[in-house]
């Protein structure tokens, strides 16, 4: 009698870091609402290690199914890509209801703001100086991932590591760059529909470069243990989609709210 047969899908484990990182959300969420009533940070900074660690345990048993059980079939990974295509796709929509915003303040100002866009008294920021330096910057950390992924793929692992590092390197400088411009912004997040659209989009944006720069620092610790393969690299593929994703949205944020609004 056969006990048990092949199968090219994944049946995972009993896992208790789903409803572990649910419980952990929850609470975050119940510490964001607390700190904007009561002013008080202590409930956020005691959840957001657990949700943290709760992250890092779970993705830490996805790596050790991909690496270490070889349970990650072609099939298994054709159903990740589909994932990290639907997420991408969400991500795009999360944006899309930031761009709907500027467009209705843009296209017809209200006599609250003078009738004007910008409104009256908000100076925005020279498109030509800190805005356009980091399109480059982010455009050419996009050229960085491209060659880095090439070089996997073509098993030119040392090209593949430091171009994967040059990416890194100018994510976080992206990151401080935004954070100056951020502190020498004329205009607050509470001027008019001005400043809390431009905030909370290009805010947002440098949050998803954050996560995106975290992504690609794990794949270079993976590349370190040699985990990536001619035919298995997905993770640093999924990093690589989101880090093009994070570029696109920024030509457009620079090109409607940095360029064409001013």
């Amino acid at each position: 009698m056969k006990l048990h047969s092949n199968h090219p899908f994944h049946l995972v484990d009993y896992s208790p870091w789903p409803i572990m990182s649910s419980f952990s959300m929850m609470l975050i969420m119940s510490s964001i609402i607390n700190w904007f009533h009561s002013y008080s940070m202590n409930m956020f900074i005691i959840t957001l290690p657990l949700m943290l660690l709760c992250m890092y345990q779970w993705w830490r048993d996805i790596y050790r199914e991909s690496s270490l059980q070889g349970l990650h079939s072609m099939e298994v990974l054709t159903n990740m890509k589909w994932g990290m295509i639907l997420f991408i796709v969400s991500e795009v929509f999360f944006f899309v209801s930031f761009f709907w915003s500027f467009f209705h303040n843009y296209l017809s100002p209200g006599l609250e703001m003078g009738a004007l866009w910008p409104p009256k008294g908000i100076f925005p920021f020279n498109a030509f100086q800190i805005p356009l330096l980091n399109t480059i910057i982010l455009l050419t950390s996009g050229i960085a991932v491209t060659w880095s992924h090439h070089s996997i793929i073509k098993n030119n692992y040392s090209q593949g590591y430091n171009s994967l590092l040059m990416c890194i390197i100018l994510g976080i400088y992206f990151t401080v760059l935004q954070a100056y411009e951020y502190m020498e912004a004329p205009f607050s997040l509470s001027d008019s529909i001005y400043g809390s659209v431009f905030f909370v989009a290009t805010g947002f944006h440098g949050l998803h470069v954050i996560i995106g720069t975290l992504f690609l620092t794990v794949c270079l610790m993976r590349f370190k243990m040699n985990n990536f393969s001619l035919y298995h690299h997905f993770g640093f593929e999924a990093a690589a989609w989101y880090w093009h994703f994070v570029d696109i949205v920024w030509l457009f944020l620079y090109t409607l709210m940095y360029w064409w609004s001013n």
